[in-house]
């Protein structure tokens, strides 16, 4: 199969991320004596500058790590949760139905910095300062820019110039937008990273000890301080068209910690696939697993109708319970061992009819469990247009809402660690930019509902249920691999459609990422304005017209998108010594590295 680049292969270590500079800057760690999770926590501050629209220090994120000296596979929770003022009622007095997209109102506490320090102080070797050099070079002397920066800059440039002067002053230099290959930092972050790191020092100890340090200068010292500040003393313009005061405070962020769980796992043929808990959309590539089960995939054409057809159908049942029943499991009774059962599968692969396309939304029903999913506003704000194409990059309207802006790396070492995780959030159309800092806050809470009995019904103290969703795999019981990719509701949609392929069909991993990819937008978006369209997928413009003209007459409303245009997967894998990954080519960013 025509591949755009070659599957890497080495034995000392690997890196893939969606841009070459944080695959470069993981690599570094790695020759430099550091692991994979030093790696990877380089990696991540550095994207906050070569990808400043799709993460920033504000934001979020889940991860996946596997020791290997312990054996041991587990989930690193970095989903910061709602402020204790966040309540139905407060965003009820101010008019609003839904959370808005963008705006102090969307905000919950930043949890991505916590995250990072939690796994470099439990599972690093390197310290504060060496981890961040990367970063702090790039913020300092700049990073050059890809297109679509400053595309996403253009889509807000007025709102930057009219009402967020903040952000202006960062993203627009010299009040102009950056061009393609330009070199733009963020010098304010740079001297908030020092800071950290000052501080961290100052308070002696051995590295772990000044690693808390840091953690703590974030969460109760000088960096909630401006937060909590920031949110108190400026209303700020977001997609309702109104100016808001934030509800996150200095004490939210000084309650929250980022915290370890244990994965949820599926079985399936030779692998056990992991994922986060249904606080996160993760859950819903197990279920299309355990749908997809004796169904004789590998049988099939891997871009012919009878494939995508039933991968398709799948999806719809699995989001549809998405949105039925998955919620935070510390607020909400999740049946997660039912929606993974045989017969509770069995039963549900019978609604799906191989010769026609599905146009409902059909939720499981499960005693004592779920809540409503009647989506008519949704279905008709999709019917409107406001769908979008969700091509994995940032979709931004109007005033600033975007679906689908992430981030994301793995890495595996030499020693068999392996890490998959995916930052994301405080993306610079998120809100205005804390002057003192250098960062803004993410857009997170836009994904509760303000209505009551919803598994993801907004209430103080809980976590959003994300789209950010990194994976890992297990084969024959061993450490396999890890992968992920950005894309809002089409994450799990994409990493689905390559593991199938990679599984069932022999695709190496770069095969499988440069197959040609879909997704639907069959159910409500997790985006404002939650917009659905039954029954649309969108492919890219690679498939035969022979396998389009088919998915047409089974019902399918079948949108053709550009040819290089659904997904930016990351992948990286190991088997019998031989160290392997892969980077999506699609944005012309994504790159995987390695020795």
């Amino acid at each position: 199969m025509f591949t755009t680049r070659p599957e890497i292969l080495g034995t000392f270590g690997v890196v893939s991320s969606t841009h070459w500079v944080a695959s470069a800057a993981g690599m570094a760690m790695l020759e430099a004596g550091g692991n994979a999770f030093d790696a990877a926590v380089a990696a991540g501050m550095t994207l906050q500058i070569c990808e400043p629209h799709l993460n920033g220090a504000g934001g979020d994120m889940p991860v996946l790590i596997h020791r290997a000296d312990r054996d041991e596979s587990l989930v690193v929770c970095g989903q910061g949760v709602a402020p204790a003022k966040a309540t139905i009622g407060h965003y009820r007095g101010l008019g609003l139905d839904m959370v808005p997209g963008t705006g102090l109102l969307a905000t919950v506490v930043p949890g991505v910095f916590d995250a990072w320090m939690l796994i470099l102080r439990d599972h690093g070797t390197m310290t504060l300062e060496e981890v961040f050099a990367p970063a702090i070079h790039y913020a300092t002397s700049g990073a050059p820019m890809v297109a679509r920066v400053g595309e996403t800059i253009a889509t807000v440039r007025e709102m930057f110039e009219t009402e967020w002067p903040t952000s202006a002053a960062v993203y627009l230099p010299n009040g102009e937008i950056p061009a393609p290959g330009s070199l733009l930092g963020n010098a304010q972050l740079a001297k908030t990273w020092r800071r950290l790191i000052a501080e961290s020092k100052a308070a002696g100890g051995d590295r772990m000890e000044q690693i808390e340090a840091a953690r703590t200068a974030w969460s109760q010292g000088f960096v909630a301080e401006a937060v909590d500040r920031f949110c108190r003393q400026n209303e700020v313009m977001d997609v309702s068209g109104e100016r808001h005061f934030g509800v996150l405070s200095g004490d939210d962020m000084a309650r929250w910690r980022a915290s370890y769980e244990p994965p949820l796992g599926y079985e399936y043929g030779d692998f056990s696939v992991l994922k986060t808990g249904p606080w996160g959309q993760g859950p819903v590539l197990l279920q299309m697993l355990a749908l997809l089960e004796g169904y004789g995939i590998s049988a099939m054409d891997p871009v012919g109708p009878d494939f995508v057809h039933l991968v398709i159908e799948a999806a719809k049942l699995a989001f549809a319970d998405r949105e039925a029943f998955y919620g935070d499991p510390n607020f909400v009774d999740v049946p997660m061992k039912m929606l993974l059962s045989k017969p509770y599968n069995d039963a549900r692969r019978k609604l799906i009819d191989m010769r026609a396309a599905s146009m409902d939304l059909r939720p499981g029903a499960i005693e004592g469990h779920g809540g409503p999913v009647d989506c008519a506003a949704h279905i008709a704000a999709g019917l409107a247009g406001l769908g979008g194409a969700g091509v994995g990059e940032p979709t931004v309207g109007p005033q600033g809402q975007v679906a689908g802006d992430t981030c994301h790396i793995d890495v595996i070492d030499k020693h068999g660690n392996m890490i998959a995780a995916m930052p994301s959030g405080g993306w610079l159309q998120s809100s205005p930019v804390i002057p003192e800092l250098g960062f803004c806050l993410n857009s997170r809470a836009q994904m509760f509902w303000l209505e009551a009995g919803r598994p993801a019904t907004l209430e103080p103290g809980k976590r959003p249920r994300t789209t950010l969703s990194p994976s890992m795999a297990l084969k024959d019981g061993k450490p396999y691999m890890v992968f992920g990719t950005p894309g809002g509701d089409q994450q799990d949609q994409w990493q689905t459609n390559f593991f199938l392929r990679h599984v069932h069909f022999g695709m190496n991993l770069q095969e499988a990422i440069d197959a040609p990819s879909w997704h639907i937008d069959h159910f409500p978006s997790s985006f404002y304005p939650r917009a659905a369209t039954p029954g649309r997928a969108v492919l890219e413009g690679r498939f035969a017209p022979s396998t389009i003209d088919e998915l047409r007459r089974r019902g399918h409303k079948i949108a053709v998108g550009e040819d290089w245009s659904e997904g930016r997967l990351c992948a990286a894998a190991q088997s019998g010594g031989i160290l392997k990954a892969a980077a999506n080519p699609r944005g012309m960013q994504g790159y995987a590295v390695g020795r």
